[in-house]
């Protein structure tokens, strides 16, 4: 079957708030509105994910919400020492009480839990700006600071919005920007961490959608410079039905180049090894070098969630869609396997 590619404005759901309309797209154009979801509130998953990273540092920050349970958390991985620190705040049953925004285009969340606070901000221009602060955030240091995400010219985004077989009322429309760069300073105990325009990058991660019972879902992306061009990608497959939209994409300059099955080749006894990944058309062939995995478990009575995560290096070659080559070298990255059920 052939994916679909949507190009005007569209719900996710119909009439009776069941999802419909499936596919992928290169702009956010899918209408999401969590009130006319015929699934409940507890089933009800809405992520916001940024993912920027240095020559020296990767950080990751998170708000989600998960229904049964809620998420505000960051993590600082040093790539150099091989170091990290993840600092989480766990909220049962927000059940849309973070009143994350319904497009991804705009909207801010400001979100704060104790002393800590977290900001997500968009403004203008498409520029994103990310606020922290956390007075202890592990090991009595605090981190703060203030990261600023610019696009790139006319960008385009790896947005699906997909079933699951056998459950019809779940789905998950998602968009996939790896393409920021970034500029500002993360503050961490004594310790700058400087992000630079040029040798700094940013990837959004946005899903919504209605959760099935179980879901198991790897992912990978990452950005960089391939000659004189920013290359970056999107990659990834899972439990959910992608026939009618794969999430598998490479972006020269922010433009996409759309890619349909990608397989991981993982060897199973240790995920420290190289990894191979493949596409069923012959247009990818890309290796990643691990550098370090961070694993977390979270979960309540009614809810749990399983991810590891690995940051490393990827190298290779992808055929774009105007059958040019394009080969990369060491673009900083990282790769996952996140399994969840309730």
């Amino acid at each position: 079957m052939p994916q679909n590619e949507v190009n005007a404005p569209v719900p996710v759901v119909d009439d009776t708030g069941r999802p419909g309309n499936f596919g992928w797209s290169r702009s956010p154009c899918f209408m999401y509105d969590p009130g006319l979801l015929w699934a409940p509130r507890r089933r009800i998953s809405e992520s916001d994910r940024y993912i920027v990273f240095s020559s020296t540092h990767l950080l990751v920050l998170e708000i989600r919400d998960d229904g049964y349970q809620g998420y505000l958390g960051i993590s600082v991985i040093s790539l150099k020492d091989k170091k990290r620190s993840t600092h989480i705040h766990l909220q049962p049953l927000p059940l849309g009480g973070f009143s994350l925004p319904a497009d991804s285009t705009r909207g801010s969340i400001k979100l704060v839990r104790g002393k800590n606070r977290l900001d997500f901000a968009v403004m203008e221009g498409g520029v994103r700006i990310l606020r922290a602060d956390f007075p202890l955030f592990g090991h009595h240091r605090s981190l703060r600071g203030e990261l600023v995400l610019f696009e790139p010219a006319d960008p385009e985004s790896l947005v699906t919005h997909v079933p699951w077989r056998r459950e019809k009322n779940s789905f998950r429309y998602s968009r996939r920007s790896p393409w920021y760069t970034v500029e500002g300073v993360v503050q961490f105990g004594s310790s700058e961490m400087i992000f630079a325009r040029g040798s700094a990058w940013g990837i959004f991660d946005w899903s919504r959608g209605a959760r099935p019972r179980s879901d198991l879902r790897f992912w990978a992306a990452g950005c960089g410079i391939a000659g004189s061009r920013q290359l970056s990608f999107s990659v990834g497959y899972g439990s959910e039905d992608a026939s009618l939209g794969t999430e598998n994409a490479f972006f020269v300059d922010g433009k996409l180049h759309k890619l349909d099955q990608v397989t991981f080749h993982i060897n199973p006894a240790d995920r420290l090894l190289p990894w191979r990944f493949t596409s069923n058309d012959g247009r990818l062939e890309m290796t990643f070098i691990p550098n370090q995995e961070r694993v977390e478990w979270t979960g309540l009575v009614f809810f749990s969630l399983a991810r590891c995560q690995i940051c490393g290096r990827f190298s290779g070659r992808v055929i774009l869609d105007d059958g040019r080559e394009v080969k990369f070298q060491e673009i900083t990255g990282f790769a996952e396997r996140l399994k969840s059920s309730f």
